[in-house]
């Protein structure tokens, strides 16, 4: 990939900056932590990678930070990390529109299922998405939702 190619794929990336509150509707949070869900997107080491960080204040659901970058073709890769000592590598895609995570192959940690992230934006500041699991990579289920919305 030249330059140019990877200057407008990150470009692309450009509609996640920014802070967001995360919602995960099988997993309230009390009252008193309702809105303390974050996810931030932001550019990192001059510009050559998206940088996500997320919080979330209960125990079942560990903090992460992903570094996200231009891959082959018109992909991504998303390097993910979590409050738990995991790591895995992620194939993404994100057409300005979808956004899709998957997971098939085990990397830095064992491949006990395959996972992959649905997301769409329906507007500038909103994102419905949701992780989906399946024992063989070709019978999906729901995992959960998440509903990313921006903040400011």
């Amino acid at each position: 990939m030249d330059e140019d190619q990877r200057v407008a794929r990150l470009e692309r990336l450009e509609h996640f900056v920014g802070e967001w509150r995360i919602e995960a509707p099988a997993f309230p949070l009390p009252p008193e932590l309702a809105d303390a869900d974050r996810a931030n997107f932001e550019w990192t080491l001059g510009g050559a990678f998206l940088l996500q960080r997320s919080s979330v204040p209960v125990p079942e659901a560990p903090d992460g930070l992903s570094v996200i970058g231009p891959d082959a073709g018109d992909a991504y890769t998303q390097h993910y990390f979590d409050s738990r000592g995991i790591a895995r590598l992620y194939a993404m895609t994100f057409d300005g529109r979808d956004w899709t995570l998957e997971r098939h192959t085990p990397d830095f940690s064992p491949l006990p299922f395959h996972q992959r992230w649905l997301g769409r934006f329906s507007d500038g500041d909103t994102i419905h998405g949701r992780w989906e699991t399946s024992p063989d990579g070709r019978d999906w289920e729901l995992d959960f939702e998440l509903l990313y919305q921006r903040l400011g």
